[in-house]
């Protein structure tokens, strides 16, 4: 047939799927190994167990697809557990680092089990949500609870390094906002397809650019402003940032009206530049981006508020790592404290596997979000495309936030590095974005094929000519 491009069958895709989950558990034991000799000459202890414990991990979700969604993209789960082995390796690394240098507890471990919750959500997730559309019938209440979550650290939440993002419940923690981005994302995807076609009415024109109709602003100011509230209220500019860029993305690809993206950015950056000059954290982190060095200045000579050598000292384990690196468990990224095994998690990375590894994980990376992109293109679904776009734009955005902060591109927000860094609630909800994607993209390819055997051929072949 002509003018269908021909996709693989869903058991090619699981095959190459089960490959690569291989190739993983390769990559991701090596490297354990590598880091076990680079910090004591000899191969860890544990070694077996992490050994099996990737594996079955990985067979578990292999499994899962294969049953529930065996269209689905194969490269998507592959790319999210080499992420997250690659995260259990440098949390190993780091521990002994820490224990060694300041003491306390091993944080590896507790990684790992959060591991199997987060891939047994996302294998129960594809099994129980048969189609995504269903999301699509709770979009206000799933809005209505993601508000609640999003103030809650505002009320419930103790300061934590400066920022209200966690929700302590006994010796628990809870951040409500790595779960709020997939829910913003399933209401906007509901919201804009119902509206798209008014929010895509022209406006008076101004120096050549269309503007959307002042009536039809209310929405976006709407979410600028309780993106702004975030970040007075709890000192999160990480959450507001990836809040209102979600917003407007996905805006954009609804309406296909560039003034939204001009209007998006101009308030981004108003609303940046006034909280930036009043709000006393988010002033200090600023300060901090503009002066990192000056952190060694006598503390008479600082600037006021610079009390952090984090930055400093994330440039410096970039410098040192070069191009190649020192190798795994040859640096010294412990010297940027607690915050290692967080959003600095990637200046391990840029120490020990230099340029070189920076650069992989950012390709994984962006091949995950491509992935995502790509099954929107394909979807015939406008609820799946937007979703599918909202939930890689959100990833984008994190990961943008994250190693644009640690390299000195733009102030640190604090937001946790997906799958990579240390945390239960950050894994836990990436694993359940993963899941979405996965449905998405086994419901675009199945509809793809009912397509193509839907279009008759043309009688030449039919008749064997």
């Amino acid at each position: 047939m002509r003018g269908l491009r021909p996709s693989a069958p869903a058991g090619a895709r699981r095959r190459t799927e089960a490959l690569l989950l291989a190739l993983v558990v390769g990559v991701t034991v090596l490297g354990y190994v590598n880091a076990g000799l680079g910090m004591n000459g000899e191969p860890p202890a544990g070694v077996a167990r992490f050994a099996v414990s990737m594996a079955l991990l990985s067979l578990v979700a292999h499994l899962g697809v294969r049953r529930f969604a065996a269209c689905a993209d194969p490269l998507i789960l592959p790319l999210a557990m080499l992420l997250t082995g690659l995260g259990l390796v440098l949390l190993h690394r780091l521990d002994q680092a820490y224990i060694d240098r300041y003491g306390g507890e091993a944080n590896a471990p507790g990684q790992l089990l959060w591991t199997v919750i987060g891939v047994a959500a996302c294998v129960a997730a594809v099994a129980l949500l048969r189609d995504h559309r269903y999301l699509q019938r709770f979009i206000y209440l799933t809005m209505t609870v993601a508000l609640v979550l999003l103030i809650a650290p505002a009320f419930f939440g103790a300061d934590t390094y400066g920022a209200k993002r966690w929700i302590f419940i006994g010796p628990f923690s809870v951040q409500p906002g790595e779960f709020v981005k997939i829910m913003i994302a399933v209401f906007f995807a509901g919201y804009l397809v119902v509206h798209r076609d008014t929010l895509a009415l022209a406006g008076r024109r101004f120096l050549g650019m269309q503007l959307p109709p002042m009536r039809q602003l209310g929405p976006i100011v709407t979410v600028w402003v309780l993106a702004m509230l975030v970040l007075v209220f709890e000192r999160d500019l990480g959450t507001s940032l990836i809040f209102f860029g979600v917003f407007v993305v996905m805006l954009y690809v609804a309406t296909e009206r560039t003034s939204w993206i001009v209007f998006g950015a101009l308030m981004a950056a108003v609303g940046a530049f006034v909280v930036g000059s009043t709000e006393p954290h988010v002033k200090n982190r600023v300060q901090a981006w503009l002066n990192p060095m000056a952190i060694f200045l006598p503390p008479d000579q600082r600037p006021p508020g610079l009390t952090s050598d984090q930055s400093a000292q994330a440039l410096f384990s970039f410098g040192t790592g070069g191009i190649t690196g020192t190798g795994l468990g040859q640096g010294h990224p412990e010297l940027i404290k607690f915050a290692g095994r967080s959003d600095f998690i990637l200046t391990t990375v840029g120490e020990e596997l230099g340029l070189a590894g920076v650069m992989a994980v950012l390709v994984i990376y962006a091949l995950l979000v491509q992935r995502g992109l790509r099954m929107a293109l394909g979807s015939r679904d406008p609820f799946g495309k937007l979703l599918a776009v909202g939930l890689s734009a959100a990833l984008a955005l994190q990961v943008f936030v994250v190693a644009g902060g640690v390299t000195g591109l733009i102030p640190l927000t604090g937001k946790a590095l997906p799958f990579l860094a240390k945390g239960g609630s950050s894994l836990l909800a990436n694993w359940i974005m993963i899941a979405l994607l996965l449905r998405i993209s086994d419901s675009a390819e199945r509809q793809r094929e009912a397509d193509a055997r839907s279009v008759p051929e043309p009688a030449g072949v039919l008749a064997g000519t």
